[in-house]
């Protein structure tokens, strides 16, 4: 198949990105934002997807950087995976961002994929969500009444859905540093490398007077979005790093995710089975990170 008949436009910059999206919601138009293409253009091509104008900020070069700002990276929206997979200060400073980097796709679609493109699009077998749900990572937009900033736990609303307005532009993501003595652990089952995960478990946590501190679990490819699991990470909290610490907060992540999908790939009780699992050997390894 084809895409269905559609006008484009591609502006030089954010403003003038966000006046033609401004200009469209007036005119009672459906607008799509066109970053990398490598999740829209599929969509498009099987008509899942059909707006009426697509609006492309691929040629916008100041929304394309990796850089550090005291303590924190900042990225560029435009930013593609695979500068964000060849970041030196990434791999360094952020080391579980750059790790799920490296799971997604190949390295022909990280080529055009954009690091902004997957935050916006939201899909729920996504790496990065659950990675923004761990480490408090905030993102930037900019709409025609100026530029907000909106936390991760507040930016994924439901399936391929988002806080962003239809009149905003994702611009930036803001990576917070670790805590020091944190570790990190990111790990996914999926049927073939590069496809998307059937379920995917992302962890951080620091050791702290020889107990866990600061617990953080999230899921992906479960739910219809990226969601952190509070009682699983509770059960950790203050508890020594050990093997049958971990067993038994993997067991309460299992039991305590809410409604997971069941599909042609698996089942919901198969997919809580990966959690478990997934947890396990999460918590496990980032405690060896930890310290």
């Amino acid at each position: 198949m084809k895409a269905a008949a559609f006008d484009y436009h591609a502006p030089p910059t954010v403003e003038s990105a966000v006046a033609l999206l401004e200009r469209f919601e007036r005119e009672g138009l459906d607008a799509k934002v066109l970053a990398g293409g490598q999740s829209l253009m599929p969509m498009l091509n099987m008509r899942i997807a059909r707006p009426q104008v697509l609006v492309d900020i691929g040629r916008i070069a100041a929304l394309d950087y990796i850089r550090a700002e005291g303590d924190a990276i900042v990225i560029g929206a435009m930013t593609s995976k695979r500068a964000a997979e060849d970041s030196a200060l990434l791999k360094d400073r952020q080391p579980l961002f750059h790790a799920a980097t490296l799971l997604i796709g190949h390295r022909q679609v990280r080529n055009r994929g954009s690091v902004g493109g997957s935050f916006a699009h939201a899909d729920p077998a996504a790496e990065y969500p659950a990675v923004a749900q761990v480490l408090d990572i905030q993102l930037k937009a900019q709409g025609p009444n100026g530029v907000r900033t909106i936390a991760a736990g507040e930016f994924f609303v439901t399936f391929m859905t988002t806080a962003l307005e239809s009149t905003e532009v994702l611009t930036e993501v803001r990576i917070p540093a670790f805590r020091p003595g944190t570790g990190w652990a990111i790990q996914e089952f999926a049927k073939r490398h590069g496809d998307l995960a059937i379920a995917g478990v992302a962890t951080t946590l620091r050791k702290a007077k020889g107990v866990c501190d600061d617990v953080r679990i999230a899921t992906f490819g479960v739910n219809a979005t990226a969601v952190r699991l509070p009682q699983a990470e509770a059960a950790l909290n203050g508890k020594a790093p050990t093997a049958e610490n971990f067993a038994r907060a993997a067991a309460l992540a299992g039991e305590s995710v809410a409604e997971p999908i069941s599909d042609v790939h698996a089942s919901a009780d198969y997919r809580r089975q990966l959690v478990k699992v997934l947890v396990g050997r999460c918590l496990a390894e980032a405690a060896g990170r930890a310290g």
